[in-house]
């Protein structure tokens, strides 16, 4: 068993209330105890007792959209249109890529999730085997997404994922998806929608990204991507929409009928110039909101504090208003939201029997003091630079700067042996 004591507690379980003087157990990878000091415990024998002196305990971050291995990208084709940086720079090395580079790339990437406080990500990409022995052997939680395309991967290959990485390890799940309407044939989408019909699974996908992606399937389908995934009956369970920038009201409204998620990327779409999708729209008609920073190759950072922030102010600059979007909504996306949007219900707060993902969060920090909102200050000051600890499944994998379960610079020596390999320099 561990114990949290002497912090703050966000537990995001009915609201933004924090608990004072307070503590949590966890004992194995789940949460035990949740609340203030407990009396009359000396016969207990913890593993370790954390003293958090007054900072503050969350649930850890869940990164709802992202491509874990494209660390491979990092600047290597920024200040591009998208369309140009995909088809000219990244596919090209895409396709030089093995499992075990996947394996490699995607540990940059975890340790960077880890010290934004950030416990899972939702992850679409390729070689699903080597992505999630990687996931297991640092210890980190990922739900991967089905990446089908006219190009790579197919419908019964799907199947063969979602059966085989849904019964995998605890900390490895998969969701039906493909990658989007513009490179996926419609047939090849009705093939999926009968999959998600066959296990009543939700359905995930990039949607509505840019101005051109709609325009072209509205004037391939007479549609907007939204209205042709409905008729098709991708959102028959549910699902998420990566990106849904280009929307309109229809669009929001058969989001919310189904309980589709807008999963919003806020950094990749700027630097992208993609565009700004409108949350606070979302958030008034009740649909689902979650988070996610895309991939590294187009964000460039893993960061969702800097997600909260753009997220929030982008929405108050294309209402004009500064009133627009209230940061805990926000807040609540990139913790609950997310984890729910993942499929991770025990992971979306903190609770008594919830899975133990936990992050602690420096309030010593100059940006956090002085002490007014805890939550506003997280979304508008917070940085990556606050996060002290963060647990996965009850383990710690990242504490004061240092990893448990990586040895960084080995990690960075075989990326580096990978991106010379496929760059050629």
């Amino acid at each position: 068993m561990i114990r949290f004591f002497n912090g703050r507690i966000l537990t995001l379980k009915n609201g933004f209330d924090i608990i004072e003087n307070g503590e949590v157990w966890t004992d194995g990878d789940r949460i035990t105890y949740v609340g203030g000091v407990k009396e009359g415990i000396g016969h207990i024998r913890f593993e370790r007792e954390i003293d958090l002196n007054g900072n503050l305990l969350m649930p850890a971050f869940k990164n709802a959209h992202t491509h874990s291995a494209m660390t491979f990208g990092r600047s290597f084709s920024d200040d591009m249109p998208l369309q140009e940086w995909l088809y000219n720079k990244i596919f090209p090395l895409e396709a030089l890529l093995t499992g075990d580079d996947i394996y490699k790339l995607s540990k940059i990437a975890f340790a960077e999730y880890l010290t934004s406080g950030i416990s899972a990500c939702f992850d679409m990409y390729y070689f699903p085997e080597n992505m999630a022995k990687s996931s297991v052997d640092t210890g980190f939680r990922t739900v991967m997404c089905g990446a089908v395309n006219n190009f790579k991967e197919s419908v019964p290959l799907l199947e063969e994922y979602y059966n085989k990485y849904n019964d995998y390890d605890e900390l490895i799940s998969y969701r039906l998806g493909f990658h989007a309407e513009y490179t996926t044939d419609e047939g090849i989408m009705r093939d999926i929608s009968r999959l998600a019909e066959k296990y009543q699974a939700p359905v995930f996908m990039h949607s509505s990204e840019t101005m051109e992606e709609t325009q072209e399937c509205i004037h391939k389908y007479n549609k907007t991507p939204t209205e042709l995934f409905e008729k098709l009956g991708l959102f028959n369970y549910g699902g998420g929409a990566f990106h849904s920038v280009w929307i309109c009201d229809e669009d929001l409204d058969i989001y919310k009928r189904h309980g589709v998620y807008a999963v919003i990327n806020s950094g990749s779409n700027c630097k992208l110039a993609s565009g700004v999708a409108p949350v606070e729209m979302m958030i008034n008609k009740g649909v689902n909101i979650a988070l996610g920073t895309d991939g590294p190759a187009s964000n460039n950072g893993l960061d969702m504090f800097r997600e909260m922030y753009l997220t929030c102010v982008l929405q108050k600059i294309k209402n004009k208003d500064a009133s627009s979007t209230d940061a805990n909504e926000i807040l609540k996306a990139a913790t609950v939201g997310s984890a729910r949007c993942m499929g991770l219900d025990d992971c979306d707060c903190i609770d008594v029997g919830k899975k133990a993902d936990l992050t602690v969060v420096d309030l010593s920090r100059p940006s956090m003091q002085p002490i007014h909102n805890i939550t506003k200050n997280l979304v508008y000051s917070g940085s990556k630079d606050c996060i002290k600890l963060t647990m996965v499944n009850g383990k710690v994998l990242y504490e004061n700067g240092s990893f448990t379960t990586l040895d960084i610079e080995k990690v960075y020596s075989e990326a580096d042996e990978v991106v010379k390999r496929i760059t050629g320099m």
